[in-house]
């Protein structure tokens, strides 16, 4: 009996980890396929809330722990982060022998994954690459981790596009959705009564979902733009629940976790949490008016929810947006007028440009369809045709 082909997945992040849910899930049922699983970044640091214990509780079984995360935010700090996470990648990819790497996005953390699995021979399949994302240096790792993968497996028609620009052989570029949406279509959202107990919050007739996170290109320090947020919010009154997330671990991401901990402090209708976990962050996005801040969740998946968007900066800048995404530039005034436009919005009727929910069944199908994932690895640059 053949032994079954070792598909190893990374994960470095909470949200990163929802996007991947329904494709580990999908890994792990195919009898034919192990599922390996590598943690990293934010999962193991109790800081960010230790959700490796979710992953677990979830049902996957954590092969390799990779720490990586130092207790700095600086661009020193980040990039040292980034030269542990390679050694210790390495060492982890040594142990398991996947025959094909799964890695999703364009976090710091997956470009140290990246690199090892490149020299080591380990062919690469990319999730979300060729979305265009300008705020942020998370494009350029995107654009890079393109580079040196073998499989791609695009949200949207635009996005592969962009992958076959950066010339990549179209027979290996899939336009599958965002595997995000999987999960939304599986999965039984809490009602109002359980969100709200979990969250430690009583909504209110109006309620927002916060989650900023640092604009690593910006020429302003990210707490400039944040604090004209937090004065948005302080003026729409008490009246308005508020539930924060925290930022991801990026460059000056502490220094905003300090500042939405001074302003939840003694305010009645507003929570801070680290992480609210995949089914309470959907939960809550379902019962609030907007989610506001610059997530790429407010793109990617809020739109299936009926939820309206509260777009702030360029941190998304060059994403494809539903007809509930409402942009608006980082200034207190415009964000109290987007806001109180989204409580006006009717999003029941919101088509989402990233996908049906049936994401994950077509990447896990294109994974089983490459009969020798060794002959990969060689690439070659495929040129546009000319006029293209």
């Amino acid at each position: 009996m053949a032994s079954k082909r070792r598909i190893c997945v990374v994960t470095g992040t909470r949200a990163e980890y929802g996007l991947l849910h329904a494709v580990m899930s999908e890994l792990e049922r195919d009898p034919d396929l192990a599922l390996q699983l590598v943690v990293t970044g934010m999962h193991l640091s109790p800081e960010f809330g230790l959700t490796c214990e979710v992953i677990e509780a979830d049902g996957f079984a954590i092969d390799e722990k990779v720490e990586m995360l130092l207790s700095s935010d600086t661009a020193v700090g980040v990039a040292k982060s980034m030269g542990l996470g390679t050694i210790g990648f390495a060492d982890a990819l040594a142990r398991l022998r996947p025959d094909m790497l799964v890695l999703l996005g364009d976090r710091f953390e997956l470009l140290a994954a990246a690199q090892s699995a490149l020299v080591a021979r380990i062919p690469i399949a990319h999730l979300a690459g060729g979305d265009v994302t300008e705020g942020a240096f998370d494009e350029a790792i995107r654009h890079a981790i393109t580079k040196m993968s073998h499989l791609h497996f695009a949200t949207n028609q635009d996005s592969a596009r962009r992958v076959r620009q950066l010339g990549e052989d179209p027979a290996r570029i899939h336009t599958t959705g965002n595997p995000g949406l999987d999960y939304l279509r599986q999965t039984r959202l809490l009602d109002r009564g359980t969100v709200e107990q979990r969250i430690g919050l009583a909504l209110r007739p109006r309620n927002l979902l916060v989650t900023f996170h640092p604009v690593t290109l910006d020429e302003h320090p990210a707490e400039q733009p944040f604090r004209e947020l937090l004065s948005a919010l302080e003026t729409l009154g008490p009246e308005v629940g508020l539930v924060f997330t925290q930022p991801n671990a990026d460059t000056a991401g502490r220094a905003l976790i300090r500042m939405i901990d001074d302003f939840v402090a003694g305010r009645d209708n507003a929570v801070a949490h680290g992480s609210l976990g995949q089914l309470l962050y959907w939960s809550t996005a379902a019962q609030v008016d907007a989610v506001v801040g610059n997530s790429s969740s407010g793109l990617l998946e809020v739109p299936s929810l009926g939820t309206a968007t509260v777009n702030i900066g360029d941190r998304q800048k060059g994403r494809l947006r539903a007809a509930s995404v409402i942009d608006c530039p980082p200034e207190a005034e415009a964000i109290v007028a987007a806001v109180r436009r989204a409580f006006e919005l009717d999003c029941g009727g919101t088509v989402n440009p990233y996908g049906d929910g049936h994401a994950a069944p077509r990447i896990v199908a294109a994974i089983k369809a490459v009969q020798d994932p060794s002959a990969l690895i060689k690439k070659r640059f495929f040129d546009l045709e000319p006029g293209a």
